[in-house]
């Protein structure tokens, strides 16, 4: 059994950055995958990028360049450092735990979800 927590959300103007932690509780999170999705309202929610076990990445293509995840095994902490945000990146961002083997991460692979927390990037 896996918890997340999710913390730094909040509302910043275009071209601001935000970092985003997940702490997760359980003594097995170097062996899962983790990554953060986002769900903007009316909209499904989808992949936004993902880090291996041994600190692999993905990126969605909207983030490239922007967005950078990182990993602390020996905090249980998963990172999302956000730059020059656009008023497109407004979601609830949701931090997530894979037991899989290869990047990216799909939603029907997800088996451990944060909460979720909201980032408004004002225009």
């Amino acid at each position: 059994q896996v918890q997340l927590v999710e913390s730094g959300g909040g509302l910043v103007q275009t071209g601001g950055s935000l970092r985003l932690s997940c702490a997760a509780s359980g003594r097995t999170f170097s062996s899962y995958l983790m990554g953060w999705f986002r769900q903007a309202p009316g909209k499904e929610r989808e992949f936004v990028v993902a880090i291996s076990r041994s600190d692999g990445t993905y990126y969605a293509d909207s983030v490239k360049g922007r967005f950078t995840i990182s990993r602390d095994n020996a905090k249980n902490t998963v990172y999302l450092q956000m730059n020059s945000l656009k008023p497109e990146d407004t979601a609830v961002y949701y931090c997530a735990a894979a037991y899989v083997i290869t990047l990216p991460i799909r939603s029907s692979q997800v088996d451990y979800w944060g909460q979720g927390t909201q980032v408004t990037v004002s225009s």
